[in-house]
């Protein structure tokens, strides 16, 4: 991939799902947190502050690779147009409620933190989802309903005597087909109608089908600080999750036991200097894992070499940072997001300013450097006092390896090819009109307490800035994109501002 170059992509505007008016106010609760496709593409998961999963499906169309075509169809040259994925509701479930810990008096939010799809089963979707401190496997299966059937009655035949004026049912015809004792053959001579409660779920007055989510798993009480990341092993039957200073090994089939595999908790907090803040499994080798931390490193680690994978096989960091080092140098190189490229041998990472994309056989640099915001660099005293220097940012790629996103302030959404428009990349602002920009809004930001960045308060003895009123921004701090996913086959993007989910196709 680093030896090749890519054409700029041409976006546009494809779906939105949940849009809301302007100057609508938007509930904590129904903010998305976490957003997943699964490996085919089919599926989507969405998931919000309130502790709700929703899952959206592919509709059947023209690039439905399921659809069988004869011999004949597959000579013929291909003239039609593939078009894009479009996604239409499927279902819905609440996954985690509230909590409160009473041994350390600490309230459990049930905002969804990260999901992740599992193999596909017998037709059945299988997803992890968890908040600070319980993951749960849910299993997601379609259900078929019945019809709601009701008697012809005859307009001299009253209710209380409907049986009796079956002729099917009192000349001979009772003999049971069926264990419960009803007769087919008299059923099928009643009238069908579908009660309006089922109408929503029935297809053309055929028996509908419901998709229905059922708890399988439940892995709770691994974690004393806050889980930031879960990832899937390419084995199928694993997979881990990382807080702020561990690393723990599930099976999926055993919920009550895991094991350790990455400690970075000192004897003394008081010498603590890095906490981790993503980790995922290689897409390729089950053995291999990568994990960030807040000092802007990537570890590759080798789980081949020792139970406790305490030393990294490869570090990947910048050896020659840029500029001068100042106090808010090591607060802006924590990265938020790391993710594997499908060929397994580049990392892309995502830190405050920039998007890197790495190449493990080069350790010591990056393949190439991406500048997010690098504007807000003169402000970063004024985003360090209303907090916004903490927030973290995801980044995705494209299923060849070549197209990089991330967020950015003003709901903006940055998109760059590798080897073309290395610096300046396109710039989507979320919303039908991809360019449109969004007036500010005047509600000030609210920081949820939370104790997923250990650093935060370490930072704060050490610097004591003097508190600024409203500063001047380019770009609306109160508007963020955080969340957004690649499509894994075609060059399809959602992404989340608020409650609302925005898809663009290229």
């Amino acid at each position: 991939m680093a030896g090749s170059s890519s054409s700029p992509l041409d976006w546009k505007f494809s779906q939105v799902f949940g849009e809301r008016s302007p100057g609508e106010d938007v509930e904590n609760i129904d903010v998305i947190s976490a957003i997943e496709f699964d490996k085919s593409g089919d599926y989507l998961a969405v998931g919000d502050r309130g502790g709700r999963v929703v899952i959206f499906e592919k509709k059947a169309g023209k690039d439905d690779t399921s659809k069988q075509y004869s011999r004949n169809e597959l000579e013929k040259p291909v003239v039609t147009v593939m078009q894009h994925p479009e996604y239409r509701y499927k279902t819905e479930f609440q996954s985690h409620e509230p909590e409160f810990d009473y041994l350390k008096s600490v309230e459990i939010e049930e905002k969804i933190n990260k999901m992740k799809w599992c193999t596909t089963l017998n037709g059945s979707l299988f997803i992890l989802s968890t908040n600070d401190k319980t993951i749960k496997l849910w299993k997601v299966k379609e259900r078929k309903l019945k019809k709601v059937k009701e008697m012809d009655l005859g307009t001299y035949v009253s209710s209380e005597n409907v049986l009796l004026s079956e002729s099917s049912f009192v000349s001979g015809e009772s003999k049971s087909s069926v264990a419960n004792g009803h007769s087919l053959e008299w059923i099928d001579k009643t009238k069908t109608s579908i009660s309006p409660s089922n109408a929503g779920h029935m297809n053309g007055g055929n028996i509908g089908e419901a998709a229905l989510a059922r708890c399988r798993k439940m892995y709770a009480h691994a974690h004393d600080y806050n889980i930031n990341s879960i990832s899937n092993n390419s084995d199928g039957e694993t997979f881990i999750s990382a807080d702020d200073l561990r690393i723990n090994l599930w099976n999926l089939e055993v919920s009550d036991q895991c094991f350790n595999i990455i400690d970075m908790k000192p004897p003394n907090m008081d010498d603590l200097t890095e906490v981790i803040t993503s980790a995922e499994f290689h897409p390729l080798h089950c053995n291999l894992l990568a994990y960030s931390c807040s000092r802007g490193f990537i570890r590759l680690v080798d789980m081949r070499q020792s139970a406790l994978c305490d030393r990294s096989a490869i570090m990947l960091h910048d050896a020659e940072p840029r500029g001068q080092k100042t106090f808010f140098t090591e607060i802006v190189a924590s990265i938020s997001s790391i993710k594997f490229a499908p060929d397994g041998r580049h990392v892309l990472s995502r830190d405050y300013m920039n998007l890197k994309l790495w190449d493990m056989r080069m350790p010591n640099s990056p393949v190439v450097t991406y500048k997010i915001h690098d504007h807000l660099r003169p402000k970063l005293g004024e985003l360090y006092n209303n907090d916004a220097i903490f927030d973290k940012f995801d980044c995705c790629l494209s299923g060849d390896g070549t197209h990089f996103a991330t967020g950015s302030y003003s709901n903006h959404m940055r998109i760059f090819s590798y080897g073309v428009g290395s610096e300046e990349g396109t710039t989507l602002e979320a919303s039908r009109n991809s360019y449109r920009k969004r007036p500010p809004q005047a509600a000030p930001r609210v920081r949820r307490s939370s104790l997923s960045n250990l650093t935060r308060g370490f930072y704060r003895q050490g610097h004591n800035a003097s508190d600024t009123e409203n500063n001047e921004f380019s770009c609306d701090l109160n508007s963020k994109l955080l969340h957004l996913a690649w499509h894994p086959k075609t060059n399809l993007i959602a992404c989340s501002t608020g409650n609302s989910l925005f898809m663009y196709y290229a």
